[in-house]
């Protein structure tokens, strides 16, 4: 039974499609689900893709924290269920309290639009739990806020318990501790600034993003693998 991924919708996300399309090639199913709806209808993961939510007016994932499908969001996450936010949606996992931390401006105020390697830090989370630590992975990167920061304490916790995830090799954006993505104390919760679905077909120069996504929907199906 292949696993049903939920990718919802924002007003100014763009790259839903791009997500599902991804999701189905690997053999899962993918549904849109609107910001405004209120279920997620029986979904075994969600992810919350780039682009820019509700504008990003205010602070970037600040309006969309307060739509009405973030709370059955938090409920799937609170119950163990799988949830991925990329880009921008890691942003607002951030803005909605399932994350630590922030994401702010990128060192020099510049917008990145590159490819970058990251290594794979921790194999404790529904992001990397198929994945083999260490490896190094080269999956694009498209922002202007992934300079991820958080207060000493947290950045404690984090290296503490295993849930930074990846690390740029060459930190492109000022990130604290060099954080491409983290996870929360349970795993289930994932967020991240590179796009693995745009590297997970061969016709985009990549499918370093294929691991990742894979084991999104090993979590779905079999649940997060967290060490003994």
């Amino acid at each position: 039974m292949s696993a049903r991924v939920a990718v919802v919708l924002f007003p100014g996300s763009n790259c839903e499609l791009d997500v599902a399309r991804s999701i189905e090639h690997l053999g899962g199913t993918a549904e849109i689900v609107f910001h405004g709806e209120t279920d997620l209808r029986g979904a075994d993961a969600v992810v919350i893709p780039g682009g820019f939510a509700h504008g990003d007016y205010l602070r970037t994932g600040a309006i969309a924290r307060f739509s009405p499908v973030m709370e059955a969001v938090a409920a799937h996450a609170r119950a163990g269920g799988p949830v991925v936010g990329i880009c921008n949606g890691f942003q607002i996992l951030t803005e909605a309290g399932l994350l630590p931390g922030a994401l702010q401006k990128n060192a020099g105020l510049r917008f990145l639009c590159d490819v970058v390697e990251v290594r794979v830090v921790s194999t404790r989370s529904a992001l990397t739990c198929s994945a083999e630590r260490g490896a190094v992975l080269r999956i694009p990167i498209n922002h202007f806020e992934g300079n991820y920061t958080c207060d000493a304490a947290t950045l404690e916790r984090l290296q503490a318990q295993d849930r930074v995830v990846m690390r740029y090799v060459d930190n492109p954006n000022g990130s604290l501790d060099d954080i491409a993505g983290i996870c929360n104390e349970a795993g289930n919760v994932v967020g991240l600034m590179p796009h693995p679905e745009r590297a997970s077909e061969a016709i985009l120069g990549s499918v370093d993003g294929v691991v990742l996504l894979r084991s999104l929907l090993d979590a779905a199906t079999k649940g997060v693998r967290l060490p003994g």
